[in-house]
């Protein structure tokens, strides 16, 4: 799923392609895409684009008319430049075509979730879905919020970066690697880390979202998750960058958690997902 980054860089190029453009038309292409009654997507048709905004994960569609197309791609939806326009496209969600010279943008969905959607608001999304539930994003947490975050959360640490009612925009892979630089096991409990822990946790999350948005502010669009720079996600049995140990995994149905176990777990390997004893 496309974190906080790879849709930071897409809103910025979306709005530089799109910005002050008017709304010709609003093809649904998938009725279920769509999980809002009012207002309409169309009623934006005949609106400029203003901005192309993010919050979260998600895409937000600004029209001058004051409406927003909140969008969240989830696991397999993407938002691209559609230049044939096709009557029925492959996997098509929805289609937004603007100005005379027509430009189209297409929603699709790969996979078999089938969760990526569009939310139509009138004014400040804030408080309507899909961003009512949605915690400030992890660029907002200062070390107190996140000292304060962390002390009310009896859980594993991994698992609260990637809570989205508690901290929004991380998920499995910025985790990981945010938890690898910082030295910090993937299962401590997050109330029980020291003061040193807690800096060293909000200096590296915020270094790595920034490390990663300048990555992705170079590519041309939403890139894969096995071609992201890492440098522990997705590099089980290779050598630390660090030391001389080999990156290990626990692993989940939906998800894998990378870590190294010299630099995290004081050098225990944490066997499986139900007989790990987890750090304190």
């Amino acid at each position: 799923m496309p974190e906080l980054p790879e849709v930071q860089a897409h809103a910025e190029r979306m709005t530089a392609a799109l910005e002050g453009k008017t709304l010709q038309k609003f093809q649904l292409l998938n009725f279920a895409s769509i999980k809002t009654f009012s207002p309409a997507p169309d009623e934006a048709v005949g609106s400029q684009l203003v901005s192309v905004t993010r919050r979260a994960k998600t895409l937000q569609m600004r029209f001058s008319n004051g409406h927003v197309h909140v969008i969240h791609l989830m696991q397999g939806g993407r938002l691209r430049p559609d230049p044939k326009q096709t009557k029925k496209p492959r996997l098509g969600l929805a289609r937004w075509v603007f100005d005379s010279d027509p430009e189209a943008w297409l929603f699709t969905e790969a996979g078999n979730e089938r969760k990526a959607g569009i939310w139509t608001v009138d004014g400040d999304p804030e408080g309507q879905p899909p961003i009512a539930e949605t915690a400030p994003d992890c660029t907002e947490f200062d070390l107190a919020a996140l000292t304060e975050l962390c002390g009310r959360h009896s859980g594993r640490v991994h698992g609260l970066l990637r809570d989205q009612r508690k901290i929004a925009g991380l998920g499995r892979m910025l985790s990981n690697e945010i938890l690898f630089e910082a030295g910090i096991s993937p299962f401590a409990n997050a109330s029980k880390l020291s003061e040193e822990q807690l800096g060293s946790l909000h200096e590296w999350m915020h270094a790595v979202v920034a490390r990663s948005i300048e990555h992705e502010r170079t590519l041309d669009d939403i890139g894969k998750s096995a071609d992201r720079p890492s440098k522990v996600h997705n590099r089980a049995g290779e050598p630390c960058t660090n030391c001389d140990d080999t990156i290990r995994t626990v692993e989940y149905r939906k998800y894998t958690v990378y870590y190294c176990p010299t630099d995290q777990t004081g050098g225990k390997i944490l066997a499986d997902n139900t007989t790990s004893k987890f750090l304190k």
